[in-house]
């Protein structure tokens, strides 16, 4: 048996669409400790990390693991009609070939979408060794992200023990941002050597909307090695990144 209900029902109305611009379907993890779900897109390009925690839940039950295999945009089209006053309950069909979601305020609401077998890929994200960690606040780094799409495709990420900068460069124009290290908006630096990769726009403006449920963003990276991008909220929700570079010839 599988049941969760969560009065901060926007947890999942504002995270779960943003995972929905990455991949379109995926295996959500239940077990006692919360909901993850670690998927790769289609391309092999990104791969996408989320986790709500029981701690977010008013209450949460799981007797057993369960894997919950989901069209992601049946899921978004539910979560749309979350009102900001609902409670929002998950919970396993009997037959366990449906999650129903139900959503009480005036009245109540229930859906049912179904769980589908879907192949699950297991990226060995573990296995990655950065190089430097940086924490900026997120409205920054989305100021960083939307300057670099005025004039390009791409954006470089550059740091060093005093200095994080993402820049992009067209024929004739060209955006820069730097942060030093008394910067107020650079909250950690954690970089031993200069490290430098290029990164797709299409991806980072996806996963820069993440940015809505955090205050402060978490950067890892190394030289044309992939970046891992990460947003919390403490004790209730993680969504982080893993993007490929754009490797120059």
């Amino acid at each position: 048996m599988f049941k969760a209900v969560l009065t901060e029902a926007e947890l999942l109305k504002n995270s779960i669409p943003i995972v929905a611009e990455i991949i379109d379907e995926g295996v959500f993890k239940v077990n006692q400790n919360g909901i993850n779900l670690l998927s790769p897109d289609r391309a092999m390009v990104s791969v996408v990390d989320f986790k709500i925690l029981s701690t977010a839940f008013e209450s949460f039950t799981a007797e057993s693991s369960l894997s919950l295999g989901l069209n992601l945009t049946h899921f978004v089209n539910v979560l749309k009609r979350v009102r900001s006053s609902d409670k929002l309950t998950l919970e396993s069909a009997k037959d366990g070939n449906k999650l129903r979601i139900s959503l009480e305020g005036n009245g109540k609401r229930v859906f049912e979408i179904p769980v589908l077998d879907v192949k699950e890929e297991k990226p060995p994200i573990d296995q990655l060794q950065f190089k430097g960690k940086i924490e900026i606040e997120s409205e920054i780094l989305e100021n960083g992200i939307a300057d670099a799409e005025v004039i390009g495709d791409s954006v470089v990420f550059e740091a060093n023990p005093e200095s994080f900068k993402m820049y992009a460069k067209g024929d004739v124009s060209s955006a820069e941002l730097e942060l030093r290290k008394n910067d107020s908006g650079l909250l950690k630096l954690e970089v031993t050597e200069n490290i430098r990769a290029r990164y797709p726009l299409e991806y980072l403006k996806k996963m820069i909307k993440a940015a809505k449920l955090s205050n402060q963003a978490s950067l890892e990276f190394a030289t044309d090695y992939p970046l891992k991008m990460q947003f919390k909220s403490i004790d209730k929700l993680h969504l982080g990144f893993i993007l490929a570079p754009r490797v120059e010839d």
